[in-house]
């Protein structure tokens, strides 16, 4: 059946909200391989997403090298470190307790750069907000994650890493500015609420709690 450009029917969009609740940030994979194939599929899903002055400005790097991927982990574990420190009493107990990244077990790591220096999109769009370019690539890491979902593959995004490390050890141009480092593979187990919610960190707030009117 043909279908109008732009036009999904109730079914569709109960699937996409269904999609929306499982895109959960993963920390428990198992170690079985990706298909190669189903990561370019992935990735190119990615590329669909918008940016400013259609800019494109994210830059893949996947990290296959066992020194890349242990300075990454070397400076995960250093940071980790440092940020339960920062917590005392049962907030800094249950910190240690938790699931907090999946670089031993996932096949797949992506470090995602954006190129502030990009020409592409000729500036459209961001000159008095430069920092568009960043919000693009977030954009970029969103749908790809979406897509990974829809396929059956888990993602989680580490964020406890010191970025001029994984610049380092990466050896990427200096003009590129690292906004997310995520894991991908098969998921050990499947859970519908955020980890995190599950353990006891931190509930889901009302949507109502962050909207204004004004």
């Amino acid at each position: 059946m043909s279908r109008k450009a732009g036009a999904f029917d109730a079914a569709f969009a109960a699937d996409l909200t269904r999609l929306f609740a499982w895109r959960r940030d993963v920390r428990r994979f198992r170690t079985d391989p990706v298909n190669p194939q189903l990561l370019d599929d992935c990735l190119s899903a990615a590329e669909l997403a918008p940016s400013v002055g259609n800019s494109q400005p994210w830059r893949w790097v996947e990290v296959q090298s066992a020194p890349a991927r242990q300075a990454v982990r070397d400076s995960f574990a250093a940071c980790n470190d440092d940020a339960l420190r920062g917590y005392a009493g049962e907030q800094a107990e249950l910190y240690a307790q938790l699931k907090l990244e999946g670089l031993d077990a996932a096949p797949v790591q992506l470090a995602v750069f954006c190129d502030r220096e990009t020409q592409q999109g000729a500036g459209l769009g961001r000159r008095t907000m430069p920092e568009m370019l960043d919000y693009s690539t977030v954009t970029a890491v969103h749908t790809f994650w979406l897509a990974a979902r829809a396929r059956g593959l888990g993602v989680g995004w580490v964020s406890i890493l010191d970025p001029a490390t994984v610049h380092a050890a990466l050896a990427v141009p200096e003009t590129w500015h690292l906004v997310a480092y995520l894991c991908a593979g098969w998921p050990q187990e499947e859970h519908l609420d955020p980890e995190l919610e599950r353990h006891g960190w931190q509930p889901r707030s009302a949507s109502t709690d962050r909207l204004l009117k004004r």
